[in-house]
């Protein structure tokens, strides 16, 4: 083995154990919450030692701030031309997203719960609000906006209400019904931010994907 590659095996190994311990600890923390979750408990899921741990993380609360940032790594948003569409799908993608996705659904847990270790950190909120309105510029490029509408506040306002709309919820059907309060949250927005020919071809439902499930036109879902 060449020198060059034996340098690599233990980088190669340390991210493929750091990636476990961050996949094991969003379980956990989704599972049982900041306060439930324990090391001890992430460490028996990644299967790692103490050592393996503590060279990554030096505490819990470190962890859990990596997992709530990180909340919307490994994601594959819908593919689609920029725009309103598109953020509508993003946001209809993220409530199905929340209904099995440990990663995602433990960072938006501990975002919520970020009081019980010591936080008041509005990051993970700040990079949806940057996600958001990027979608939203490329609407107004598009003249899909109405000429009044801040693409800043107008994204500002969309993660409040979907953050309160997955609260609401999880706590109602365990996320069971969230892609249908995200299509009825936009059903009422839309009338006040897009134009009335943009909304006429909108549809507030995902495509279909995936080898087994091939994408086919739907009908535009009539707003207002």
């Amino acid at each position: 083995m060449s020198d060059r590659k034996r340098q690599r095996a233990p980088q190669l190994r340390a991210v493929q154990t750091r990636a476990a311990i961050l996949r094991a600890a969003a379980e956990v923390f989704d599972e049982f919450g900041f306060s439930g979750a324990s090391i001890s408990k992430i460490m028996k899921r990644a299967d790692v030692t103490q050592g393996g741990m503590y060279f990554h993380f030096g505490s819990k609360e470190e962890l859990a701030y990596a997992v709530m940032v990180g909340q919307g790594d490994g994601l594959e948003f819908p593919e689609g031309e920029d725009g309103l569409q598109h953020l509508v799908d993003i946001t209809l993608y993220l409530a199905e997203q929340l209904q099995h996705n440990p990663v995602l659904r433990a960072g938006v847990r501990l975002a919520v719960e970020q009081g019980e270790f010591g936080l008041r950190d509005d990051v993970a909120y700040q990079a949806w609000v940057l996600e958001f309105r990027q979608q939203l510029r490329f609407a107004r490029s598009k003249g899909e906006l109405q000429p009044d509408v801040d693409d800043h506040e107008l994204a500002w306002v969309l993660v409040s209400s979907f953050t309160g709309a997955q609260l609401f919820s999880q706590a109602s059907t365990g996320r069971a019904d969230l892609p249908q309060r995200i299509a009825s949250l936009w059903r009422y927005l839309l009338p006040a931010v897009a134009t009335e020919d943009t909304r006429a071809s909108l549809r507030l439902t995902l495509r279909p994907s995936g080898p087994s499930r091939p994408a086919e036109p739907a009908e535009p879902e009539q707003l207002v």
